[in-house]
């Protein structure tokens, strides 16, 4: 695991990211109840533990300097990516980790009481049947489905003047074309992933005034 802690500590510094010691040990054991669970539950199609690092965690806290503050949700959580690892890296942020699959929402539920994420929620449902009774500053996804899928499974957790947050891989030029006329893509960030190689690009989307004033 000495490896993988270096190969962590690395890709955080590159980032820019301070993370205290306790933290750092929290990502570990997140991995570690990762690969423990995923021999049983399938929670992640990449079987090399020693990618988890940069396809995983790296990953995930690429897009952590971009996000607008306040409330989060990750939909379709899955193993947790990214909402944990935004949660770790963000103690003070709070994190609804949502995904409609009850094997997944028990790896949730159990990483965020080993991890003791008091930040963190999790919440087992359909993100279209998801009401909850405040909307969240972020709505947040990752590998989930195409951007204008997206909006209409999603959109209704975005608070007014929140925004939706897309991470995906090429620029999805093609799938912002098939927005909605409500919503608009604000900005293209693309992200350099350290240990990756391959493009990466986290797209917000927000609700057009028009919209939101009916």
């Amino acid at each position: 695991m000495s490896q993988v802690s270096e190969l962590l500590r690395q890709g955080v510094a590159e980032l820019g990211l301070a993370l205290s010691q306790s933290t750092t040990e929290n990502f570990l054991k997140y991995l570690a109840l990762l690969a423990k669970w995923n021999r049983v539950y399938n929670l992640t199609a990449i079987r090399e533990e020693s990618k988890w690092v940069s396809h995983q965690l790296l990953d995930s806290l690429a897009v952590v300097p971009h996000l607008p503050p306040g409330r989060v949700v990750d939909v379709g959580s899955g193993a947790g990516l990214p909402g944990i690892p935004i949660a770790l890296a963000c103690p003070q942020r709070p994190v609804t980790l949502l995904d409609c699959n009850q094997k997944k929402g028990a790896f949730l539920t159990q990483a965020s009481n080993e991890l003791s994420l008091a930040n963190v929620e999790v919440v087992i449902d359909r993100a279209e049947s998801y009401h909850p009774g405040e909307e969240f500053d972020v709505v947040i996804s990752r590998a989930f489905s195409s951007i204008a899928e997206f909006v209409r499974l999603a959109g209704h957790l975005c608070k007014s003047g929140g925004v939706l947050a897309a991470m995906k891989g090429i620029r999805p030029d093609s799938e912002i074309a098939q927005l909605p006329d409500s919503w608009n893509a604000e900005s293209i960030i693309p992200l350099r992933v350290p240990q990756l190689d391959a493009e990466r690009h986290l797209i917000f989307v927000r609700q057009s005034s028009a919209a939101v004033a009916k």
